[in-house]
């Protein structure tokens, strides 16, 4: 590999607080064989490393790679038919969804998320039907697309072992349905049916023959899907798995007010709470979303270090609340950002989230604690590196970490005009678009050149897609489009009484629609 000198007008290396933010003007970083060795003035690095490559200019800002925190496909649930409804009705919706090339598909979603800044993605994948035997290939092709295109993934496959169509069992489930539905719906649901036992042979499958791969830039982790699709054993042997191998957990939790009361239902308590009688909080688990928190459960979470990502996109688009952002602030919970299956845009924007977040949790009032421009972009950088396996390795810009950065033109910031008081990160935070982003280097090497991708045809590979995606419907198809629409009625007569909007059901005002609030 060779050395490089990144230039800039700025070097973002890390947020210091809330608040502030290094920024280095008219500085530079030195890399070799992939690493950080110095970051300063351009000037002195200049004279004093006689690198290979000089990449950036005096007009340029230099900043960290984003990590995308919770994400799962590439084209989105939009394209492939789904409209956004509520999550548990929108569960029914994706019956329809048409099988896509799982290489082409998640180079879809890279595509976008590179061109947006992110290098490190945490891939949560699953919810394919068994055996578990299928499995290693389709996760080869999509690991193989990660390694091609260049970026790193901290890899997880969803583990579900119990309700895998709504909050209680199949067989409940389908006993409710008319003969014209239950038949085809059992059908569907039983290879879903896989042991745990299946999945952990399937995760140290898994970690022999990837770990450590692809110039290291793919890891995996564990994923115990959400409280609803795991019973105890399945969250405990989990648990036990990460601390044997050293790996984090990233689970669903508390997405919407049914999943609130899903955990009253069965544990008589909240689901934080049943999770940290288990053993399962602590500082290798993330939590995604996490909207219906009490503040009981916010405490919990912060005294054990658990860490929660937030998908604000995804959270307004399927209707399931507003993440309470600011508490996670003030109670120091660290929270990384996730773009989920797509962006508020139907796209994979870091961008566009990042302003999504600053300007969506800005309560009323003069004093309130609101998200600050540096927390933002801590977020989707140095918080969520933590929440993959890459933690020691991205999310700042110092010596010995990867030089993984972005390389952001200043003049679509600033030009016709931007006055020189505003600070530097508040300008990248509210002006800063995709087509801004020039180039971007993962572990020293340039993955993302003048807009253009180094190791794979873009254009090439997107009409592969387009081309696979013109055949017609088959029958299969045509049927479960159908009984996508017949079995819709029945998802939602199972959370009848679940949920009362107008009871107060959330601390966190955004959330609740009771006369107090």
């Amino acid at each position: 590999m060779a050395s490089t000198l990144i230039r800039g007008k700025y070097v973002i290396t890390k947020a210091l607080s809330r608040t502030e933010a290094e920024i280095i003007e008219n500085g530079a970083v030195f890399q070799q064989d992939g690493r950080i060795v110095e970051i300063g003035a351009y000037e002195a690095l200049a004279a004093k490393y006689q690198p290979d490559e000089v990449l950036g200019s005096p007009h340029d800002v230099v900043m960290p790679g984003f990590v995308n925190s919770h994400h799962h496909v590439g084209l989105t649930p939009l394209q492939l038919g789904s409209l956004d409804y509520p999550l548990e009705l929108w569960f029914a919706s994706r019956l329809s969804a048409r099988p896509v090339n799982f290489y082409l598909d998640t180079l879809y979603s890279a595509f976008e998320m590179i061109e947006s800044g992110i290098t490190t993605v945490q891939h949560i994948h699953g919810w394919l039907p068994g055996p578990a035997g299928n499995w290693p290939d389709i996760t080869g092709k999509l690991l193989k697309a990660y390694a091609d295109i260049g970026m790193r993934v901290s890899y997880c496959f969803g583990v579900r072992t119990q309700n895998h169509f709504v909050y209680e069992s199949n067989d409940e489930f389908v006993s409710k349905l008319p003969p014209s539905i239950a038949a085809d719906m059992e059908a569907l649901l039983k290879p879903h049916e896989v042991p745990l036992q299946d999945y952990l042979w399937f995760f140290e499958a898994l970690w022999k023959e990837w770990e450590g791969q692809a110039s290291d830039r793919i890891r995996i982790q564990l994923a115990p899907a959400n409280l609803h699709w795991c019973d105890d054993e399945a969250l405990s042997q989990q648990n036990e798995y990460a601390q044997k191998y050293g790996v984090g957990m990233h689970m669903h939790l508390l997405e919407t007010p049914y999943q609130m009361e899903y955990a009253k239902r069965r544990t008589g308590t909240t689901a934080v709470k049943h999770l940290n009688k288990l053993g399962v909080l602590g500082e290798h688990l993330t939590l995604g979303h996490g909207v219906w928190l009490t503040e009981e459960d916010i405490d919990l979470i912060a005294e054990t270090g658990t860490m929660i990502c937030h998908n604000a996109s995804s959270n307004l688009r399927l209707q399931s609340g507003i993440a309470p952002l600011n508490y996670y602030a003030k109670k120091g919970v660290r929270v990384g950002m996730g773009l989920d299956e797509a962006g508020i845009n139907d796209d994979r924007d870091m961008l566009q989230e990042m302003r999504l977040v600053l300007k969506l949790h800005r309560e009323p009032g003069m004093d309130n604690l609101v998200p600050a421009a540096a927390q933002v972009f801590q977020m989707a950088t140095e918080n969520g590196a933590h929440t993959t396996r890459f933690a020691k390795e991205v999310g700042t810009l110092e010596p010995g970490k990867a030089a993984d950065l972005v390389l952001m033109d200043w003049h679509h910031l600033a030009y016709p005009y931007l006055d020189d008081t505003i600070p530097v990160l508040e300008a990248v935070l509210h002006r800063s678009r995709t087509h801004g982003i020039h180039t971007v280097m993962c572990n020293g090497e340039v993955i993302l050149q003048d807009r253009q991708f180094t190791r794979v045809d873009k254009e090439a590979l997107l009409e592969e897609l387009a081309e696979s995606m013109r055949a017609s419907l088959t029958p299969d198809e045509l049927r479960r489009r159908e009984l996508a629409k017949e079995v819709f009625p029945y998802v939602k007569k199972v959370y009848d009484g679940w949920f009362d909007p107008q009871s107060c059901e959330s601390f966190y005002s955004p959330n609740c629609r009771c006369p107090a609030c």
